[in-house]
């Protein structure tokens, strides 16, 4: 009877257990969060040791985590031995418009922009097609270097990445940075590529002045 009873709250303890699993998505909320480095800790709701928790984990273009988010997640054990969070999931409102999903509408709204003015007769056609294809060879640049990264080969110096940025391909960059989560949570990198945006865009209303006519002459006849 007794070794029955034992065998009885072995089952608990084993299905309890399993109830537990690694598989089970349980709650928590973002308590610490370090964005240059792109990892942080997550206190379960229900208690107990806090979970590692990497950008990795959390899905594409879902935005950068930050202290007070509540999060599902299931718990997993890393390389290095430390509990960690996987497949990490962002409430429903969260998961509405991810930062890709922003990135990319900021880019197109833009690319639009100059396709109007170019409609408009405002800015010669060739500005468009430059913007694309700057855009275009932007993103395969940041592909590239994250592809670099992971296979540990020379990586694309980071102030190349700038430059073609400054020079136009910004659109493609900022979709880049969010959609491959590649320099998106590098603040430095961050500060100085939004530096790149604010220049292009403002040596652009530069061109569509009257003091800056002449340029727009000398980028005709150089393009002519």
């Amino acid at each position: 009877m007794a070794g029955g009873a034992v065998r009885q709250t072995g089952v608990g303890v084993s299905a309890n257990h399993q109830g537990e699993g690694p598989h089970m998505q349980k709650q928590g909320k973002i308590v610490r969060w370090i964005d240059d480095k792109g990892f942080g800790f997550i206190e379960p709701a229900k208690g107990g040791k806090q979970v590692f928790a990497h950008i990795k984990s959390f899905p594409a273009g879902s935005g950068r985590p930050a202290p007070g988010m509540i999060v599902s997640y299931s718990e997993s054990v890393d390389a290095q031995g430390r509990l960690s969070a996987v497949n990490i999931r962002l409430p429903g409102p969260m998961r509405g418009m991810g930062a890709a999903s922003k990135a990319f509408f900021v880019a197109a709204a833009f690319l639009l922009a100059i396709a109007a003015m170019v409609w408009l007769e405002i800015l010669p056609a060739y500005f468009l097609w430059f913007y694309l294809a700057m855009s275009t060879l932007t993103f395969c640049f940041y592909a590239a270097d994250k592809s670099a990264a992971k296979n540990d080969r020379q990586r694309t110096p980071e102030d190349t990445l700038h430059f073609l940025a400054l020079v136009g391909g910004w659109p493609g960059a900022m979709y880049a940075q969010q959609l491959l989560r590649h320099k998106s949570s590098k603040q430095r990198f961050r500060l100085v590529f939004w530096l790149t945006v604010a220049l292009n865009i403002g040596a652009l209303g530069y061109l569509l002045t009257p003091q800056g006519a002449w340029l727009r002459v000398v980028i005709d006849n150089f393009v002519s």
